[in-house]
């Protein structure tokens, strides 16, 4: 996952296909292209690497779940809300 000062990594020039009606809209509306593009990306990457993370740890988490539903959790007898 990209780093949160993505500002003052080394950038480099690309070439991307984008269709026209959209380009043109973006560059009426001053749209930053980059900014926008690094933007998304940084958030797709960010979903992906969630949705790893839930399915490499689904198995323990259906597991605390199940304890959970049974047991309960630890604060139980002492929660005032």
């Amino acid at each position: 996952m990209p780093p949160s000062s993505a500002r003052s990594m080394t950038k480099s020039a690309t070439n991307v296909s984008i269709r026209r009606d959209l380009l043109d809209a973006a560059r009426n509306s001053k749209i930053n292209l980059s900014a926008t593009l690094e933007h998304a990306l940084t958030e797709r990457l960010r979903e992906m690497e969630q949705r790893r993370w839930r399915e490499k740890n689904h198995e323990s988490i259906a597991a605390y779940n199940k304890h959970v539903e049974k047991h309960g959790v630890f604060s139980d007898g002492n929660r005032s809300f």
